[in-house]
């Protein structure tokens, strides 16, 4: 091999390398700009307020990880169905959406730890009788289609063999539908379920019943070859939570309780 074949291929092996080093977390960092996905239908995780403008738990955790990356923070309102193709088809870099991560989405992206947990609660329209979710046999139930809640409500219909599940593309559109009687119940997260109940926008409707469910652990996500963005997700969670960042959040958005604890025993710390 002459020496200008040497100098040539450890040049192109220079440049594979240099490629191979460059990962999605350097890119947004040079590009000035994080782009989050994040569903504004959902308060109070994420909503607008009288000016249209974007608020919110999720709002202020996109703010706080663009602030750590040094980066412009961008809100892409983006429903729950598009969380996910909004990123395989580069609109958005990270999902701060309130995002359930379970393990058939894992086969598409990459998760981080989990950065909130929700209960959920049984949300009935007027004059529906019962006090609890088994009451809720046989009856239309809604739910925003392919959530965590949409899945175990299909699971729970199935089980009865009886009853009906009907999908919609937005938050907004379960609690309208619930408040004009199209359908009887719903099961929403219950910071969601307490918001609507308070706003007034959904008259008639009203909780009766904590949902026995587990608890839904939520998750930041990204392309899941990322592993270096993962990992920095996954230590940016640990420092809102030590720092006490995620406990003044709850306050500020949920303001009730304690925040949940995002270890799962036996499991993780």
């Amino acid at each position: 091999m002459t020496t200008k074949t040497l100098i040539g291929a450890a040049i192109a092996f220079a440049c594979l390398a240099g490629a191979a080093q460059a990962d999605k977390l350097d890119d947004i960092i040079a590009s000035g700009t994080l782009r989050c996905a994040v569903t504004l239908d959902f308060p109070p995780m994420g909503m607008r307020d009288e000016n249209n403008n974007p608020i919110g738990f999720d709002v202020d955790y996109c703010n706080d990880l663009a602030a750590a990356l040094g980066v412009d923070a961008e809100i892409v309102d983006t429903p729950f169905p598009e969380r996910i193709p909004a990123l395989m088809s580069g609109r958005v870099d990270v999902g701060v959406a309130s995002t359930s991560d379970t393990l058939e989405r894992a086969k598409t992206v990459g998760f981080s730890v989990p950065y909130y947990a929700f209960e959920n609660s049984v949300v009935v329209a007027e004059g529906v009788e019962g006090d609890s979710w088994d009451d809720m046999r046989g009856k239309t139930i809604g739910a925003t289609a392919g959530t965590y809640e949409a899945i175990w409500i299909e699971e729970r219909i199935a089980e009865w063999g009886e009853g009906t599940f009907r999908p919609y593309q937005t938050q907004a559109d379960v609690f309208l539908a619930l408040s004009q009687g199209q359908i009887d119940a719903t099961v929403s997260t219950t910071e969601v379920a307490n918001a609507n109940v308070d706003s007034g926008n959904y008259p008639g409707i009203s909780i009766i019943a904590k949902a026995p469910m587990v608890p839904d652990y939520v998750a930041l996500f990204t392309m899941r070859n990322e592993y270096g963005l993962i990992n920095y997700l996954n230590l940016f969670v640990n420092q809102q939570v030590r720092t006490g960042r995620y406990a003044e959040l709850f306050a500020k958005w949920i303001g009730e309780g304690e925040p949940a604890q995002l270890t799962v025993p036996n499991a993780y710390r």
